[in-house]
């Protein structure tokens, strides 16, 4: 085959597992025979309609057959993929679309009104609504005939936008190499096996959900149950019905799946892996799930890096816990001072990526790429420190830490600390303005369902388990706290409600 990349990929598993299940959603399989004639149908479909080499296509909708299928036909022209987020209002979707310059959009029909709504100067020309008319399209493909356009490493595959933490979104230009070599690092350390059976619930318009998990499993020609929005009770059926033995999680989606009812008494005995990215996991969580014979798999990754930086296996996931584990086998990092200098075992520093993972640049921001960049190692913008045995501990973003009267406080330590009280779900700490510290820290909690947590108590709780720096000056209840799609916490969100000087 001409096609290194991705767009191959169907059709080298057909050749070796036709008749395997790639896909279940709903009540309907796909095989890998299948699933390679649908993406070569829609392909040509696409072809018909003007998509060529390099073009992009978007895709609106949530975990479905035909994201796995429009990725994999996008890949077989030569032409670029752009995943958008369900979540985005209309003008970020909108803004998406502009920069990346997509020339077809295929959406679910639950985003048919947005999609009517988007402004003129936005139009991509080809829109295909999931449903009877992506259906028709590829009935009416013009030819059956496998495409094996010339596609290397280097080409992109993907634009994928940053969550957008801070500021508007970036594309991370993902290569076809990039997302190679991170499922490789995948399947090197995670063992995924060829009878592995993913429940995929976390969006795969997210590189976890998507790369970490739904990439390396086709790959190996395991398969993959695709979920439309995650249920904590669902995910407890799924899993006893279809003997599911790896997914991908937040923190948040691992704790509301423990709270259900049925937690105790569900069959969790096909579970072999349980990835958990996008946050640390609190200690409290690890013990939950220790309780039930399960060990998470940590990990800390990127966007940028197609996400997988670091991994904590399962031989040091309890000697170990809290650390964010080593880096992947084909992954490079450091841990520097401001002057870039090695930071010493326990100092904290900036973590530096380099790898055949780590993308080459933003679309379309040349000048945002080359500061992205120093001397070849991508800035994660993340704080860490190393043991003495090589294992990364992440303490925070860097931009997230507090210095308070002199001293530097990351956040991280004091969430983490706080989750273990029983009347807190959730919580986020940040920095307010102190006339004397110049800056201390503040608490924003969810308290639990049924809970009525007293401020003071909760504040009193933390001495003698943290520096006195370090215990917040303030707390407040919140009703719920801002989130990506993929549970990460919009720590700049947090700042603008309850940053002011006064609770």
């Amino acid at each position: 085959m001409r096609n290194e990349g991705l767009g191959s990929w169907p059709a080298r598993r057909a050749r070796k597992t036709p008749h395997r299940t790639a896909l279940i959603h709903g009540g309907d399989r796909l095989t890998y025979a299948e699933l390679h004639a649908r993406c070569t149908a829609l392909a040509h479909a696409l072809r018909a309609r003007g998509i060529r080499r390099g073009d992009r296509v978007a895709y609106l909708g949530p975990n479905h057959p035909s994201y796995v299928e429009t990725l994999f036909a996008v890949g077989a022209l030569g032409a670029c993929f752009v995943p958008l987020n369900t979540r985005l209002a209309g003008p970020e979707i909108a803004y998406q679309l502009a920069d990346s310059g997509a020339r077809a959009l295929v959406y679910a029909p639950g985003h048919a009104g947005l999609v009517a709504g988007l402004p003129a100067e936005t139009d991509v020309g080809t829109y295909v609504e999931v449903g009877a008319p992506y259906e028709e399209l590829l009935a009416a493909a013009p030819s059956a005939e496998p495409i094996d356009e010339p596609v290397t490493g280097d080409d992109t595959c993907i634009i994928m936008y940053t969550s957008g933490t801070t500021g508007r979104p970036k594309g991370a230009m993902l290569t076809h190499a990039n997302l190679t070599w991170n499922a490789l690092n995948v399947l090197v350390d995670t063992d995924v096996a060829a009878d592995e059976v993913a429940l995929v619930s976390a969006p795969l318009f997210h590189a976890a959900g998507l790369n970490m998990l739904a990439l390396p499993v086709l790959l190996k020609g395991g398969t993959c149950v695709l979920v439309e929005s995650f249920d904590p009770a669902r995910t407890l059926t799924l899993i006893e019905r279809y003997g599911v033995t790896t997914m991908f999680g937040v923190p948040t989606m691992y704790d509301l799946v423990a709270r259900e009812e049925s937690w105790g008494s569900a069959d969790l005995s096909t579970l072999r892996t349980l990835l958990c990215g996008g946050a640390p996991v609190p200690t409290s969580l690890i013990a939950t799930y220790q309780a039930r014979g399960l060990t998470f798999l940590q990990g800390y990754g990127m966007t940028e890096a197609s996400p997988g930086v670091l991994f904590l296996d399962a031989e040091h996931a309890v000697t170990k816990a809290g650390s964010a584990g080593v880096p992947h086998f084909f992954t490079d990092v450091r841990v520097v001072r401001p002057d870039r200098a090695p930071a010493e075992v326990g100092e904290t520093g900036e973590i530096l990526v380099r790898g055949p993972h780590v993308m080459p640049g933003y679309w379309g921001l040349p000048d945002e790429s080359a500061a992205a960049f120093a001397d070849g190692w991508f800035r994660s913008g993340d704080a860490a420190r190393v043991d003495e045995d090589g294992y990364v501990h992440i303490v925070d973003r860097i931009k997230d830490m507090i210095i308070s009267g002199g001293e530097n406080v990351y956040p991280a330590e004091i969430e983490d600390a706080l989750l273990a009280h029983p009347g807190i779900a959730e919580c986020a700490v940040i920095g307010v303005p102190d006339d004397k510290w110049g800056e201390v820290p503040r608490a924003v909690i969810v308290p639990r369902e049924g809970t009525a947590p007293d401020p003071a108590e909760i504040l009193a709780s933390l001495a003698g388990h943290l520096a006195k720096y370090k215990i917040p000056t303030s707390l407040v209840v919140a009703d719920r706290l801002p989130r990506t799609a993929s549970g990460k916490l919009l720590k700049s969100r947090v700042r603008e409600h309850y940053g002011r000087n006064t609770a």
